[in-house]
């Protein structure tokens, strides 16, 4: 289970600080492409990835009638993804027919679910919006699932948005759109990315006061002890 310590520095920092803190450890390909927040507004999302994956539908299997088996492993996601996890869909990128609605939407937030992900499309994306929850997708889209989708199976490695997902990976969404953390390095870059959003706090100070960058940003010795020393004083009671 994810700490909760973890969990509230992550929802703190930017998924922008975030794929810079994996790039330095050769990670490139960890921003989902295409994928964004249906509510910008929505709170910040993190969460372990519960992960749902779609293969092309089939006309004499994916009938609306399916949905009725409490099997369907659509239904199943929506019922048994942990709270506090997310459920990552994997949609191919194909956002022609819906991955989801605002009524499988809402039971997820009542659920206690972190959040979704899809690579593909929502249908109801106004009532979506106003649930408040952290919901994203590649563009809205109102026809419905079976049309292309068949819910093949949960619980397993998947792409969304052009990233590898596993289940487990920490999932973490802001107002530009979503990161995968792999999970054993979620502490650690964690706690990197916590410092990092301070540094560029204080350096964001400084250039509006019209500082120049070079050895401002990136950091340079003579700048990190002028910065421990600014947040030093701003700490001191």
């Amino acid at each position: 289970m994810l700490d909760e310590t973890c969990r509230e520095t992550l929802a703190g920092v930017s998924t922008a600080t975030l794929t810079t803190c994996l790039f330095k450890r050769g990670f490139r390909n960890c921003f989902m492409q295409n994928v964004h927040p249906v509510n910008p507004e929505a709170p910040p999302m993190v969460g372990e990835a519960y992960t749902l994956r779609f293969i092309p539908a089939r006309e004499d299997i994916d009938r609306l009638d399916a949905y009725r088996d409490p099997d369907h492993p659509q239904r199943h996601a929506i019922e048994h993804c942990p709270p506090g996890q997310v459920l990552v869909v994997d949609s191919r990128g194909d956002a022609r027919a819906a991955s989801a609605g605002d009524i499988l939407v809402t039971r997820l937030m009542v659920r206690g679910v972190a959040g979704i992900v899809t690579d593909g499309g929502f249908r109801d994306t106004p009532e979506i919006a106003r649930l408040g929850f952290p919901a994203y997708h590649r563009r809205p889209s109102a026809p419905t699932g079976p049309i292309l989708h068949h819910a093949a199976d949960t619980g397993l490695p998947i792409g969304c948005g052009g990233v590898a997902v596993y289940p487990g990976d920490l999932i973490v969404g802001d107002a530009e759109g979503v990161v995968v953390v792999p999970r054993h390095l979620a502490a650690e870059i964690a706690e990197e990315a916590a410092e990092m959003t301070i540094y560029e706090a204080w350096v964001g100070e400084q250039v509006r006061q019209g500082r120049a960058l070079p050895g401002l940003y990136p950091a340079s010795d003579d700048s990190r002890r002028e910065f421990e020393a600014w947040r030093e004083a701003r700490e001191r009671p």
